[in-house]
Order: C-alpha cells, then structure tokens, then sequence
C-alpha cells in the first residue's frame, strides 16, 4: 500500500510480479477493492495476456474500459487506433483506477505480471515482488481449503506439512490440492502424495508452464537444462557448459529470472522452485513418454541405464547428466552414442562403468566424469568441438587419443586420477 501514495495527485504506475500462481492477481483484487472509492471511475481488466492475443483482442479490452468506467454499455469501437482516441477523449481530466491483469508485454495503475522487462521497459520502477507463502501462512491457507467450515484435522499433521513441502509455498498449488484432499482420509493423502511424486497435478503444470511456452528457443533450451541438470548450481558454471552447446546463457538466465522461473542464490547458486522444475522435467518427459531415448535429456538412473546400456538413444539426446549419490553399475554399449549424433554435454558421477570402454560422440562439447571406474578412455574420431574434459578423481589408466586434435579445449583437468599415466598436455591449451 505504500507504493500507492494515496495522498500524491501524482500519475503512478505500479507492478506486481511473481511466478505464476503465486497470488498476484488476488494481491490486485484486494488492493483495487480496498482504494476504489476515491477515483472518478476504475476498471479491473482480467487476462490481457490472453485477451490481447485474439483477434480484436485489444479493442474488446478498450470497450470494457471504457463501458466500466463510464457506466455505459453497447459502447462502438471499431478499432484500435479509435478506441485509442475515444480513451483520450472521453478519459482526459478524470482520476481513475486502473488494474491490468497478466500482462505480457498508469491516475494509478496498477499492473500485474510474470516478466519484470514489460514493467522496466514501460518505465514502471514501482515493483512489489510477490514472494511464497511462510509456513505459517501456508498452513492456514491449507486448513481453509481441505478442512472448511472448521472441519476436525483427522489427517495427521505430517502428511499435511508434506503436502505444503510439495507446494513450497505456492499458493495457486495449495488452492489446488485443498479441495482435492477435503474429506480424504488418511490413505487417500498418502496416495495422493506418491502420484504428485511421479508425475505434476495437471492444473497447477498447465498454469506454470504458460510462462514456458512465452519463451524464445535459446531460453526454453536454458531453461530445460535447469531443470534437468543444473538447479543448485553456480551461475558462473551453468554459463560456461551452455556456452559450450552454442547457447547465448548470460540474457538466457537474466530473461528467466525477470520470467520469474529462475532465481539467483547466495554464492551465485541458481535457484528454482520445486513446481517449476517439475513443470520442465515433465516437459522433457512428455517428448517421449514410453522412450527415453527419444527425448532431449537424461536425468535419471533408470532412463540412462536402459538409453546406454541397450543403445536405444537417438539423435533426439542432446544431454546426459548422472549424478549419483552412491556407486551403481552402469552398463555402456560399445554402440551406445552411435546414433547420438547431436549429444552435446555428457556428465557421470560415481558410476561403474562395466566393459570398461567409453566412446563418446564426435559432436561433444562438455564431457564430466567424476568418482567413476572405466579403464579406458577413447574417442572414435577427432572431438574438434569439445570445450570441457573432465576426468577427475576416476581411476582410469588409459586415454586413447592425441590432445592435439582438441581444437577448442579450454577446460582439462585428469587430477586424482591415480592410475593414470603421463599425457601429453595440449601446446594449445592456456594455462590458468
């Protein structure tokens, strides 16, 4: 409310932007119903974003404004540029209220939105951020909508809280799922739990992933390998593996986070909220339900295992990251990468490569294995295009390959590789 300066007769423009579901329309109602009475005439425009976009969109937003404003219906605007001028004309003079809700792309105006560039590029400095609930505030939120009318909690206090776990905060989930657990018992939350676990709720997906579908091809691809690889990572990390597959990562990450989709942590940590990473990963998984090996990326033990160890990847893959916690066996086909022409980033951890033999394809830029045992290491050709070879800590005795043919290597690294033999280091390569 402080952002309103209700005493100033100045014009001001005020943005709320937040992630998807996270309360900014419902911040905008109860602030517009809070200050209405003062204004000459007010209006509470719903869905721009989606309106905007249908032929005749914006003069079928310019007639509301105006028939809500000056208490008129049956109002003619035939077009855009003459419901510009009608607005001028009629409007001058006169202190309205103005809420535009979900713009993609001021009197007050108050503007809602998911992209913080639309309010910076219109000079809307005036920004509330809408975070995440508190705990606190969750649960109450929770209580209102799975327990109404003051019902007694015969869910035990866990199982909600785990369900708040799964929400995270997002009050859009929360609304969602409350009414969906009222009047369930016990094993039912429990289920519901397992199944929110291996796959998203359809409703809560389809809003978050609106803000997806709004991005260019190099921030989806951005945005993907977050989700599926690169969440609690440093930025500065992130940026040097995409810039490796050709990415543009440094507007890709900036966009994203005035996307509300990414956040910046301590320590440059890239952050992401839980239903948003799983509104991507289920993305990925949705290229190719039943085949994991016609999908663009690889994340889990069991979907790596059968790609590699039954040479079913195809040209779809274009990254395979493993990142275990313990050792397990990983079976790798001599043909594995045969028909995996366009992988780009390959990165294992603490994995037991049976066979003892890894070729990785021609077209790799960004190649990691850490804690891993393979005995040899060898490239079916000339890997002209790899930035990154990683191969520490892994007990690997020999590598077949000349460095020489490492053309754009800037990155190698072979320490604590105990029974590893001399190599001759690239003459190339810049010493840091």
């Amino acid at each position: 409310m402080s952002l309103l300066s209700m005493g100033s007769d100045d014009v001001r423009m005020i943005g709320i932007w937040g992630t998807g579901g996270v309360g900014k329309t419902t911040i905008a109602k109860a602030v517009y119903n809070r200050i209405v009475d003062p204004f000459g005439g007010c209006s509470f425009l719903a869905n721009v974003r989606e309106t905007s976009g249908r032929l005749d969109g914006l003069v079928h937003l310019q007639k509301t404004l105006l028939s809500q404003i000056l208490w008129k219906e049956n109002l003619v605007v035939l077009s855009e540029d003459g419901g510009a001028n009608l607005i001028r004309k009629r409007l001058c003079c006169r202190k309205i209220l103005l809420v535009l809700d979900d713009v993609d792309h001021g009197e007050q105006i108050i503007v809602t939105t998911r992209d913080k560039h639309v309010l910076t590029s219109h000079g809307i400095d005036l920004v509330y951020k809408v975070e995440p609930l508190d705990q606190v505030e969750a649960f109450e939120l929770m209580s209102s909508h799975a327990f109404p009318r003051n019902q007694t909690k015969d869910i035990h206090r866990d199982l909600i809280y785990n369900i708040l776990g799964y929400a995270n905060g997002l009050p859009l989930a929360i609304v969602v799922l409350g009414p969906l657990l009222c009047g369930r018992s016990r094993e039912e939350w429990e289920s519901t739990l397992k199944k929110l676990a291996e796959s998203p709720n359809k409703k809560i997906n389809s809003m978050l992933k609106i803000s997806f579908d709004a991005l260019e091809d190099n921030e989806r691809d951005i945005f993907l390998d977050i989700a599926c690889f690169f969440k609690g990572r440093e930025r500065d990390y992130v940026t040097r593996v995409l810039d490796s597959c050709g990415l543009h990562t440094s507007i890709g990450i900036q966009t994203l986070i005035e996307r509300s989709l990414v956040t910046i942590g301590d320590w440059g940590i890239v952050q992401m909220h839980d239903l948003i990473q799983l509104m991507g990963q289920d993305t990925v998984k949705q290229e190719s339900p039943n085949y994991p090996g016609r999908r663009s990326r690889l994340w889990c033990y069991d979907d790596v295992y059968e790609v590699l160890s039954e040479a079913t990847g195809t040209e779809a893959v274009r990254g395979i990251v493993l990142q275990l916690l313990t050792q397990k066996v990983l079976d790798i086909s001599p043909n594995a990468f045969t028909h995996m022409r366009r992988l780009k980033v390959l990165i294992l951890s603490k994995a037991q490569i049976s066979g003892g033999l890894l070729c990785p394809p021609d077209d790799l830029r960004w190649l990691e294995l850490h804690g891993c045992h393979s005995s040899t290491l060898k490239f079916s050709a000339r890997p002209k295009k790899l930035v990154c070879f990683d191969v520490s800590g892994n007990q690997i005795k020999k590598f077949e390959g000349n460095f020489e043919d490492f053309k754009n290597l800037k990155f190698l690294n072979f320490s604590e590789c105990l029974s590893m033999g001399s190599y001759a280091e690239p003459r190339f390569l810049s010493k840091s």
